[in-house]
């Protein structure tokens, strides 16, 4: 339960017309998860996007709210909040804030984007562990996948089964590279009705919550949003299934086929 958000984020856990692009998700977007453990359902999810300002400048605030509830949260109480304030222009981040209170843990971690600075590297300051020299174009856990949506799919419209897609992040303070490989087109039943989706995997880190390197995956729909439908993690503890509820705000209609 502990690492309810932790592999749940990674789900969510990638604005408007800008430059006159048309992208794939745009301020205003919200997105409702269930997560449930078999017949168990043990916690919400949402993911916010809206408009906002940070340092005088006009930027994309994204806000995830993952939280357990009903006996899941007698049992082991969980809240976990992710922001990431995103520069519409570059869709990378400038800001990203992690607060999490999983029982006895508490986390609260704020870390500042620099890509301008050096030509080379971005320089990331940490309110916990100090400054740090990174790669260019870094993401936070919430701006890859907007960046993910947006850059990657739109530009791959023919995806081959095995491709695999390495984004490099900057993940509870360390440099954490989200690596997803398509393996396959799939059709999600959800509660509004059945939704073509791309299946991909992450490539997983074997023995500290996996135990394959296959052990979660992703579902995006095949329509001009791709956006995240469910996923489902296969951890040493269980399984558990995060499957979308309901969504507003969206770049374009979802393509659904009714029931």
């Amino acid at each position: 339960m502990k690492k309810f958000l932790l592999i749940s984020t990674g789900f969510f856990t990638l604005m408007f017309n800008v430059l006159g692009q048309n992208f794939s998700y745009k301020a205003g977007e919200k997105v409702n998860y269930l997560v449930h453990y078999g017949l168990i359902n043990g916690g919400i999810a949402s993911l916010e996007l809206q408009k906002d300002s940070f340092a005088g400048k006009e930027v994309l605030h994204s806000v995830f709210i993952a939280q357990t509830t009903g006996i899941a949260d007698v049992l082991y109480k969980v809240k976990d909040i992710y922001e990431s304030y995103i520069n519409p222009e570059t869709q990378l981040p400038v800001e990203s804030i992690r607060n999490v209170s999983e029982g006895r843990y508490k986390r609260y971690n704020v870390v500042l984007f620099d890509h301008k600075t050096r030509a080379d590297s971005a320089i990331l300051s940490s309110n916990l562990t100090g400054k740090h020299i990174t790669v260019q174009g870094i993401h936070d856990i919430l701006s890859c996948f907007y960046y993910f949506r947006n850059s990657i799919m739109t530009n791959n419209p023919v995806l081959k089964k095995g491709d695999v897609i390495t984004i490099i992040t900057w993940f509870t303070d360390e440099l954490y590279p989200i690596r997803l490989k398509f393996v396959e087109m799939d059709e999600v039943k959800t509660k509004a009705g059945k939704i073509k989706c791309y299946k991909f995997n992450p490539v997983t880190e074997v023995g500290r919550l996996f135990k394959d390197e296959e052990g979660a995956s992703f579902w995006f729909s095949a329509d001009k949003n791709y956006l995240p439908v469910k996923a489902r993690f296969d951890i040493f503890v269980g399984s558990f299934t995060v499957d979308l509820i309901s969504c507003e705000g969206l770049s374009t209609p979802l393509d659904i086929k009714v029931k």
